[in-house]
């Protein structure tokens, strides 16, 4: 058993048809664990599993609360592996690579009857649009999610790629405030390869983002800040599932709502 709160020492490489995806897997066992499936976290853009579920505390309250948790840094994020290939950073791709780390890791379809099958999902940021699309094309899979700091349209879809590579070079100022935010975010943590996540954002806009595509059909709580503009545009989401709870988190921004202590008790109650 690993130790509560610990991930696991050694976790087998993940491979999808063959290929090491070189992502990096964390396990974190609950010390008193409840008669309930897995919870699967996926962090935003420039982020990790430690900046966004570990130091944020939300592995201790999923543990505390009973539940295992399993994590991945995505690629070209924390601990996993920095390609330069956009073939490894397409949604599809991603979803892929995330399902075979489910797999590994003993998660099994939905069996009514048995409270632990299946796993429930949360995602924050680029971690909500990943999971909408995961939760969506694998109902069988998936019990129940929470998505904070959702969005119909992906912020990374317009991101200026030539104003941000140009302010690589020669720091030409860029124009969109919204590319700007986006790469000084990247640029706060040291250990983020820059031109790996550049790559990353050439892939997602080969797959724009299009909620109706595929809509997910298990229970959803939808979670964004007061001061985070997904609170006014993420009951578009919710206008697409039958059932859909919404959250809006007073005082908090994009940034900040993923610490909040609300949002953790109200997915907590949401999950059961």
């Amino acid at each position: 058993m690993n130790a509560p709160g610990k991930h696991t020492v050694a976790v087998a490489p993940h491979s999808v048809e063959g290929g090491d995806t070189g992502l990096n897997v964390l396990v974190f066992d609950s010390a008193t664990p409840a008669p309930l499936p897995p919870v699967f976290l996926i962090h935003g853009f420039a982020s990790s599993v430690e900046l966004n579920w570990v130091k944020t505390g939300w592995v201790k309250a999923l543990n505390d609360a009973g539940r295992h948790v399993i994590a991945v840094d995505l690629p070209g994020h924390g601990s996993s592996s920095s390609p330069y290939d956009l073939d490894s950073y397409t949604p599809g791709k991603i979803r892929a690579d995330l399902l075979q780390v489910l797999v590994d890791q003993g998660v099994r379809p939905l069996v009514p009857g048995e409270p632990g099958s299946g796993v429930d999902v949360i995602g924050y940021s680029l971690g909500s649009r990943l999971a909408w699309e995961f939760g969506a094309t694998q109902p069988e899979l998936v019990r129940k999610m929470v998505l904070g700091g959702p969005n119909p349209q992906d912020p990374l879809a317009d991101f200026d790629l030539a104003a941000a590579q140009n302010f690589l070079n020669d720091g030409t100022p860029i124009a969109d405030e919204s590319t700007a935010w986006l790469l000084n975010m990247a640029q706060l943590v040291p250990s983020n390869d820059i031109f790996a996540l550049l790559s990353l954002i050439q892939a997602v806009k080969m797959e724009p983002f299009d909620p109706t595509d595929a809509v997910p059909r298990m229970p959803v709580l939808l979670v964004a800040g007061e001061h985070d503009e997904r609170a006014a545009t993420m009951d578009r989401l919710a206008g697409l599932c039958t059932g859909a709870t919404m959250m809006v988190v007073a005082g908090r921004t994009h940034n900040n709502t993923v610490t909040s202590r609300e949002f953790k008790a109200a997915a907590l109650n949401f999950l059961g």
